[in-house]
């Protein structure tokens, strides 16, 4: 299944510079990286509504969303999938209470 998100990552880097007529991803870069964080927060509100609800299935729908656009966020500040996954292996096995602290020690 991560295979799924790791695919995901490299085609919505390959829609850069798309035809937006063509590629919803590519209209999103286009209107540049601030559009892009609005976008992923109007669907991480959609996924918290869905969850206080308890619409389960929305919620699923929802959280596709979040990933989606989370995607296209970090990549149109040049964060790649790779980059969040050694920074989520660098805080493995740690208590998130003592990771917190040190990030806050910095």
């Amino acid at each position: 299944m991560a295979n799924v998100l790791t695919r995901l990552a490299r085609k919505i880097e390959s829609r850069k510079g798309a035809d937006e007529k063509k590629s919803y991803a590519a209209k999103l870069f286009k209107r540049g990286p601030e559009k892009c964080a609005e976008k992923f927060g109007e669907e991480a509100v959609e996924a918290i509504i869905a969850a206080v609800k308890n619409d389960k299935k929305n919620l699923k729908e929802e959280a596709a969303d979040v990933i989606f656009h989370l995607f296209i966020m970090l990549s149109s500040r040049g964060v790649t999938l790779e980059d969040v996954l050694e920074e989520l292996e660098r805080r493995e096995g740690k208590s998130g209470i003592i990771e917190k602290q040190e990030r806050s020690k910095k």
